[in-house]
C-alpha cells in the first residue's frame, strides 16, 4: 500500500465551551463534597469516564441536595432544574457554555418584547431542552422544513434561533421558508464560532480527500452534522468512536485521508486514530 498523506482539520476537537466545562467539572471534584451530574457533560463517552472517574456522579433525578454540588453541563439546563436544586440545597456549579448562555438571553429578551420563538434544531437535544426551559410560553421547535405546521405558518411574529450546533446551510433554506409566511420573522445566527469553523473546514476537506473519518461519540449532534455534510460531498466518508472501529478496507487505493472531530472528542482519541491509519500504509 502506498504511503498515505493524513490530514487532520485545525479545528478537530474540543471547543472553548467544553474544554471550559471540563476545566470546572474536575476543579469541583477536588472539593469534599459530592458532586452530582444530571445526564452526560458532554457527548463523548471517554469524556464522561473521566469525568465519572474524578469521582462525580452521574443521577437521573434530583434528590436531597443537602452539602452536595450540582454541575450544570456544557448542554445548560432549564430553569426549572435550576429553582428545584436550590430548593433541595443542592450549591450549583454552572459550567454551561457561555455560547449558550448568550442563546438563552436572546430567546428570553425576545419573548419578553412579544415574539414566538421558533428554535431550529434537534428537538429531545440537551442543549435545545435547555432554551425552550428558559421560556414562560411554549416555543416551536423544527428540526426540518417539513415541521414547519400551518400553526407556524400563522404566526404573525417570531424570533428564529439555532441550536448552537446546527448545519448553517440548512438552517437558512429554513429561515428562507419561514420568512415567506411569517410577515415580522427577526432570526439570530446562534450557531457558534466553533461549529461554523468545523463546517467551514469540512465543506473542503472531503473534497480534497480521498477518505474522511470523522470523529466523534454517536451521541454527539455536532459530529452527526460534520458527518452529513462530508458523506454528502465524499460517499467514502466514516463516521467512528475510536480506532476500533476503523476498517483496513477503507483506505484501499487511498493516497490522501482527511480527518475531523466532533466538539466533545479529546485530542488522545484523534491522535490514536491518525497513528492507527498510518499504520495501514507502513
Amino acid at each position: 500500500m502506498t504511503r498515505m498523506k493524513i490530514s487532520v482539520a485545525r479545528s478537530a476537537g474540543f471547543c472553548f465551551g467544553v474544554k471550559r466545562a471540563l476545566a470546572i467539572a474536575f476543579e469541583t471534584a477536588k472539593s469534599p463534597a459530592p458532586v452530582c451530574m444530571l445526564g452526560d457533560i458532554v457527548h463523548n463517552e471517554e469524556v464522561v469516564r473521566q469525568i465519572t472517574g474524578a469521582g462525580i456522579k452521574k443521577i437521573k433525578r434530583l434528590g436531597n441536595g443537602r452539602n452536595k454540588a450540582l454541575l450544570i453541563r456544557a448542554h445548560g439546563a432549564s430553569m426549572d432544574i435550576f429553582k428545584k436544586a436550590r430548593s433541595l440545597g443542592y450549591r450549583i456549579v454552572d459550567a454551561t457554555c457561555p455560547m449558550v448562555k448568550e442563546i438563552h438571553k436572546t430567546a428570553k429578551e425576545m419573548e419578553r418584547k412579544g415574539y414566538t420563538v421558533i428554535i431550529l434544531g434537534d428537538k429531545k437535544h440537551d442543549e435545545v431542552q435547555g432554551i425552550i426551559g428558559q421560556l414562560k410560553k411554549k416555543a416551536f421547535v423544527v428540526e426540518s422544513a417539513g415541521d414547519i405546521s400551518q400553526k407556524i405558518k400563522k404566526i404573525k411574529k417570531c424570533a428564529v434561533i439555532a441550536q448552537s450546533t446546527q448545519n448553517l446551510d440548512k438552517v437558512l433554506g429554513i429561515v428562507d421558508i419561514l420568512s415567506r409566511h411569517i410577515r415580522e420573522l427577526r432570526f439570530f445566527n446562534t450557531i457558534c464560532r466553533p461549529t461554523r469553523l468545523k463546517q467551514d473546514e469540512i465543506k473542503r476537506m472531503p473534497l480534497a480527500n480521498d477518505v474522511m473519518i470523522v470523529i466523534g461519540s454517536k451521541t454527539s449532534a455536532n459530529t452527526k452534522r460534520l458527518y452529513e455534510i462530508s458523506k454528502s460531498l465524499n460517499k467514502r466518508s466514516y463516521w467512528v468512536r475510536s480506532k476500533a472501529d476503523l476498517r483496513k478496507a477503507w483506505f484501499k487505493r487511498a493516497e490522501t485521508v482527511g480527518v475531523t472531530a466532533g466538539a466533545s472528542t479529546p485530542d488522545e482519541t484523534t491522535s490514536d486514530i491518525v497513528q492507527y491509519i498510518a499504520s495501514f500504509s507502513s
